[in-house]
């Protein structure tokens, strides 16, 4: 089966109703099928929708982006981070751990130690999508090269 290129417009809200993200007007959010450019679980239930389909679909916090992980978090002195200026709490960072980069952020801040949190701002979260599914089309043979999408209708050059 070849792959294929959804697009959908959607709205993510926290389970309490909170717009936490939406897609751009006239500018829905591609993929390439089978390709973990979105999230797996709801990549599933996409895949079983027709264009123009529209589908609250709900994520549990592990089929998201997993749950919060005490591991993730780490506290530092403060003078360690001093040659970074304006650090404040939300702050994100890159730091060069041996051969990775991890992104964390700034969560609290004492007079002598910051906490820094690697979790995904979402872990631990239920999540809702709103998909309004408008575009489904064979992929080509440029996408698959590419392993990504070429623009709404396949053209796009970068």
């Amino acid at each position: 089966m070849s792959k294929r290129v959804f697009a959908f417009n959607y709205t993510l809200k926290a389970t309490n109703g909170d717009v936490l993200d939406k897609s751009e007007a006239n500018q829905p959010l591609p993929f390439l099928e089978g390709t973990s450019q979105i999230l797996p679980a709801l990549e599933k239930e996409i895949l079983t929708m027709a264009e123009g389909d529209k589908k609250l679909i709900k994520l549990k916090p592990e089929e998201a982006y997993g749950p919060q992980s005490d591991k993730m978090i780490m506290d530092v002195e403060k003078k360690e981070l001093s040659h970074i200026p304006d650090l404040n709490i939300g702050t994100f960072l890159q730091l060069n751990l041996q051969n990775q980069t991890k992104v964390v952020r700034v969560s609290k801040m004492t007079d002598t130690h910051i906490t820094l949190d690697g979790n995904h701002p979402l872990a631990g979260q239920a999540l809702e999508f709103d998909i309004e599914l408008v575009l489904v089309r064979p992929a080509t043979q440029i996408e698959l090269a590419h392993g990504h999408v070429h623009g709404l209708h396949g053209h796009s050059h970068h």
